[in-house]
C-alpha cells in the first residue's frame, strides 16, 4: 500500500523515534517500500547569530550529524530495508513537511511527542503541524 516511507527522528533522544521506527520498518517489508529517515537541525534564525559563529560551523554540524544518522539506521534497520538518511536545517515541521513532498513520500511515521505528563494526551505543536500540512497519510505513533 505505502511505497515511501519518511520518517522523522530526533538524534538527542532516539527512545521517542523507537516505536515509530519499528512500524515502518514492519511497513517497508510488508509492502516493499522504501524508508526516508530525515533528521533537522535548527538552523541560526537570524544573519547576526550566524556572525558569531564560523562560516563552516553548520557544515561540519551536518557532517556530524549525518554521521550519527549512518549510525543509528545501521543499528535500527534491517538489511533487506532500504533507508536513506537525510539531515536538514531549519524548522521540524516545515522541513518534514518539505521533505515529504520532495521524495514522494505516500506516508510519513513520527511521534507524538516528547513531553510529559498532562501534554501527552495532545499532539505536540510540530507533529499537529504536520499532521495538519502534509500531502500524505501521517501515522503519529504513541511509544
Amino acid at each position: 500500500m505505502f511505497k515511501t516511507i519518511l520518517v522523522p527522528v530526533n538524534l538527542e533522544d532516539t527512545s521517542l523515534t523507537a516505536r515509530a521506527m519499528q512500524v515502518a520498518v514492519t511497513e517497508a517489508l510488508e509492502n516493499k517500500a522504501d524508508i526516508h529517515v530525515l533528521t533537522v537541525v535548527p538552523g541560526f534564525g537570524m544573519p547576526l547569530v550566524a556572525s558569531f559563529f564560523p562560516p563552516d560551523a553548520m557544515q561540519r554540524a551536518k557532517k556530524k550529524v549525518a554521521r550519527e544518522l549512518e549510525d543509528y539506521l545501521a543499528e535500527t534497520v534491517p538489511a533487506p530495508v532500504s533507508a536513506t538518511p537525510e539531515v536538514l536545517e531549519g524548522h521540524p515541521a516545515d522541513r518534514i513537511i518539505e521533505q515529504a513532498r520532495a521524495i514522494g513520500a505516500d506516508l510519513i511515521v513520527m511521534p507524538p511527542h516528547d513531553r510529559p505528563a498532562l501534554q501527552q494526551a495532545l499532539l505536540g505543536s510540530c507533529t499537529a503541524k504536520v499532521v495538519t500540512h502534509a500531502h500524505c497519510s501521517v501515522l503519529v505513533v504513541r511509544h
